[in-house]
């Protein structure tokens, strides 16, 4: 590749000069402009790879720069230097589109990171598809767009959508798709992590900093450095962590605990949950200056009943997983079965259908999979589930379970517990059938 171009604009000229030395040094070309109309003007042919532009400028601000870009040269990212601790500055350029910020003074580590990042869009094709989001429903024809969007910016992305929509699924495709997708993926969920260790997890520790501390820990941020920290569940972070969380992202550096010294860190920050996390501020349980911290872009997943015949096309996606999985043909569904799939609501999205399919695999035979192989829920009851989403997903896994295991237990009483001879009769393969003893428990 030839040298990358990148434009400065600002109006002070001690400033420029010190960006351009920073930036040859890296072996990049520059050009700068001391105002809105002379960065236009240069914008104007494609031949840069970035813009890195300040607040204030003579004729205008950075935000209207930002915006303008939008359309007029979408292709180039843009990141804004912003005043030190004007972090609603910095959102609201994230908001119009920007691909980063940087605080004044600046800081020419962070800043050089930032232009490797944003020059890292060079070798990324935004033509290839990825093939991990099955459907092609108008509702997920938005999400592939809205992806291929913001995998190009750094701002924060809050991912909302109920629960076994496949919300982490699009987070590592935002991650993959754009510029940090050699660095690593570090996903958490934040509801599963022991409050008395959240600290630790989250920020890391030093040797002896705690009883039970008995070497070095890194912690989810700077083991994420360079990439992408995905917070799962983040509604369920208690109040005092949101507080140092927040300090975390805006700060870009953490203390891990015994240490007296904060640790920059470079992090692309994702997040999602299930819950209303407008209506979990509203109630007090989140903080408000925190939520729009993360929320600066919302991707909203759609639910499984939204999406049409995307259902049938993820359900032999589905099907084809286990089957090979199994060691087995992989069954065909009956066109009764079809039918009865895209009129069910599935109030566990593809995670429900995926436990369906596989209790009805186990409990088939002959290869095809009729209707009432599948044991749908009434309409009614379905209502009832999307009522208390999480709770009731977790029932419906206990109760395919219990399905499957007496169902096996019988098989396996029948032929006096001859593995081989349970598989034949259950209509499925040796290794299928040790498979599903070993899930259950039964082994």
């Amino acid at each position: 590749m030839t040298e990358p171009r990148v434009l400065i604009v600002d109006d002070e000229a001690d400033i420029r000069e010190l960006l351009t030395i920073t930036l040859r040094r890296m072996d990049v070309q520059t050009a700068t402009a001391a105002d809105l109309a002379s960065a236009r003007k240069l914008l104007a042919k494609p031949s840069f790879e970035l813009c890195l532009t300040d607040m204030r400028l003579p004729d205008g601000n950075g935000l209207e720069l930002v915006e303008w870009m939008q359309t007029n040269a979408a292709n180039v990212p843009v990141a804004v230097i912003t005043a030190h601790g004007n972090v609603e500055a910095a959102v609201q350029a994230l908001k119009l589109g920007a691909f980063d910020f940087v605080s004044k003074p600046v800081d020419l580590e962070n800043l050089r990171r930032l232009v490797n990042t944003a020059l890292s869009l060079r070798g990324i094709d935004e033509t290839s598809e990825d093939r991990r989001l099955i459907g092609t429903s108008r509702p997920m024809q938005k999400v592939r767009q809205m992806i291929a969007k913001v995998a190009r910016s750094q701002a924060p992305v809050h991912i909302s959508g109920e629960s076994g929509t496949g919300k982490e699924l699009v987070a590592r495709m935002i991650h993959d798709s754009g510029p940090r997708h050699e660095q690593p993926f570090v996903p958490v969920n934040c509801g599963a992590i022991p409050t008395e260790l959240m600290e630790s997890e989250f920020f890391g520790h030093v040797k002896g900093s705690f009883t039970g501390a008995v070497g070095n820990k890194d912690g989810l941020f700077r083991s994420a450095n360079g990439g992408t920290l995905f917070l799962d569940e983040v509604a369920d972070l208690p109040l005092h962590m949101q507080v140092k969380l927040l300090r975390a992202i805006q700060e870009k550096a953490v203390r891990p605990l015994g240490e007296s010294r904060e640790k920059s860190v470079d992090v692309r920050i994702l997040s999602a949950t299930h819950k209303d996390l407008a209506a979990q501020v509203n109630a007090g349980k989140f903080r408000e200056d925190l939520f729009y911290r993360i929320n600066v872009i919302e991707l909203r997943v759609p639910p499984l009943r939204e999406r049409g015949e995307d259902v049938l096309a993820i359900a032999d996606n589905l099907l084809a997983r286990l089957a090979d999985s199994w060691a087995i043909a992989v069954p065909s569904l009956t066109d009764h079965a079809r039918e009865a799939l895209l009129t069910y609501r599935f109030a566990g999205n593809v995670r429900e259908l995926e436990n369906i399919l596989e209790r009805a695999m186990t409990l088939s035979g002959g290869g095809r999979i009729e209707r009432d192989d599948l044991q749908l829920r009434l309409a009614d009851d379905d209502q009832e589930m999307a009522n208390d989403q999480m709770e009731l997903d977790a029932t419906l896994t206990e109760r395919l379970g219990d399905v499957e295991r007496e169902t096996i237990i019988r098989a396996l009483e029948k032929t006096k517990y001859n593995k081989t001879a349970a598989a034949k009769l259950l209509g499925i393969s040796f290794r299928a059938l040790r498979y599903r003893i070993k899930k259950l428990g039964l082994d």
